[in-house]
């Protein structure tokens, strides 16, 4: 969430700074006054709660001195009663102003940065940078087989069991499928480590407290997926990027020059519901409920988030290049931006088949949004200093295995099987080719 001090200008705040972000964004701007309004209604009845106490405090201390002189303090202490009772009240009155700013604060999202493109449509979306392999723009091949049927004659899934078993878009991977997806996995893991990233493997769940400090409420609407069981009710993750960003939860990094940045190569499977995906890429196994994802995850010091943010999308950048894929670097609108991230790169790849741009990265810098609601701090406050200083958090995937797989199905293909691109022949147990076990695809698949 943002700082409740960016509201008030008595305070250094700038809230036309926060307006203006929510019309980029295609909010209402008219958030930010309510939540002012609001922030002051909490001030007065906390302020008068303070000056409760200070007139009880002031009571009890004469009861006492009238008890050690042995005099009658009745009438004082049926005054304190009365007074108590009013402290219940007011303390109720406090909780409940107290929440009202706190969750109208948490509908505004992330100030969107200037270099960010301003339009309310994603067809505006603007290409940052291209990569052709080859060097020339590459062009749509209708002669090719889609990724779906690629797959289906490798015998490297089955979508009809899969959905009798686990319903709409489930699917069971088989015999290549799950050798492509597993070398995937651990390339992606190798080429992260090797760029001193550490590791981390991540539940698959999370407390509903905790989801609640770094996702976004239409998240647990639209794409969470709610676990009950034993009275504690749990979230299956979207992302490793929501346990990774939790791991250092309510922790201060005192000597951040020494401690940061921390680099994370998240692995995980993922569940989303793909709620407004209705209809989108129902083939194959690019739009699934369940996927596996190798993520970036990074905390770092406020002044050094931006050149981290173009170190990561470098990193994925470098990865699909080292696969041989085409792809272009895209900036996200403002209206298309998630609540918690200041800006936003896609990385989309060319699906030759398809003659079409697909997002297989999505690069984020979070700045101080998520930390500050989980507490992850940096730094020494100095004397002065008008806020609490927090690390700024980023993510970017590396790889969402299915979808980078369907990708290679489409580039890769030959009319006799699929050829493997060469980092992930070693994981392939030296295979750099793989042919098809089936002559042709049934009819209801094309």
């Amino acid at each position: 969430m943002l700082d409740i001090n960016l509201f008030q200008t008595e305070k250094g705040g700038n809230p036309e700074l926060i307006r203006e972000s929510q019309r980029r964004r295609g909010a209402n701007p008219e958030a930010v006054d309510e939540i002012i309004e609001l922030y002051k209604k909490w001030t007065g009845v906390d302020y008068s709660l303070g000056k409760l106490n200070q007139k009880i405090n002031a009571i009890q201390k004469q009861i006492g001195q009238k008890a050690k002189a042995k005099e009658d303090a009745s009438e004082l202490v049926a005054e304190k009663k009365a007074l108590d009772e009013q402290k219940k009240a007011l303390i109720e009155d406090e909780k409940a102003a107290a929440a009202a700013w706190r969750i109208k604060l948490g509908t505004v999202g992330n100030i969107v940065h200037d270099s960010v493109p301003v339009s309310a449509t994603e067809d505006d979306n603007q290409i940052v940078r291209t990569h052709f392999v080859g060097g020339e723009e590459p062009k749509h091949q209708p002669s090719l087989r889609p990724h779906h049927e690629v797959m289906y004659l490798l015998g490297g899934f089955d979508t009809k069991r899969g959905a009798n078993v686990a319903g709409h878009r489930g699917y069971f991977l088989t015999g290549t499928g799950v050798d492509l997806n597993l070398a995937l996995i651990n390339y992606g893991l190798q080429f992260l480590g090797g760029k001193g990233y550490t590791k981390i493997q991540t539940p698959f769940f999370m407390r509903r407290d905790v989801m609640a400090k770094t996702a976004q409420l239409s998240q647990f609407d639209e794409e969470l997926y709610k676990v009950s069981g034993d009275g504690d009710d749990k979230y299956l993750i979207a992302t490793s990027e929501q346990p990774i960003s939790a791991f250092h939860m309510d922790e201060w990094f005192e000597k951040p020059a020494e401690q940061l940045p921390i680099k994370y190569a998240g692995y995980s499977t993922c569940f989303r519901k793909e709620a407004g995906a209705h209809g989108k890429d129902t083939q194959g196994v690019f739009r699934v409920h369940q996927f596996e994802k190798i993520e970036q995850f990074v905390l770092t010091e406020p002044e050094k988030s931006w050149e981290m943010f173009d170190d990561m999308i470098a990193a994925s950048e470098e990865f699909f290049q080292s696969l041989g894929i085409s792809y272009r670097v895209v900036s996200i609108v403002s209206s298309a931006l998630n609540d918690a991230a200041a800006k936003k790169y896609d990385l989309e790849a060319w699906f030759p088949a398809r003659g079409e741009y697909k997002e297989l990265v999505s690069c984020s810098n979070c700045t101080d949004f998520q930390s500050r609601n989980l507490e992850i701090r940096c730094g020494t406050k100095k004397l002065g200093d008008r806020e609490k200083k927090y690390v700024h958090c980023l993510n970017s995937t590396l790889c969402a295995t299915e979808r980078a797989l369907c990708c290679v199905l489409e580039n890769f293909q030959t009319p006799e099987g699929l050829k493997i691109p060469a980092p992930l022949v070693p994981y392939m147990g030296g295979r750099d080719f793989v042919p098809f076990i089936r002559d042709s695809v049934p009819k209801n698949m094309k």
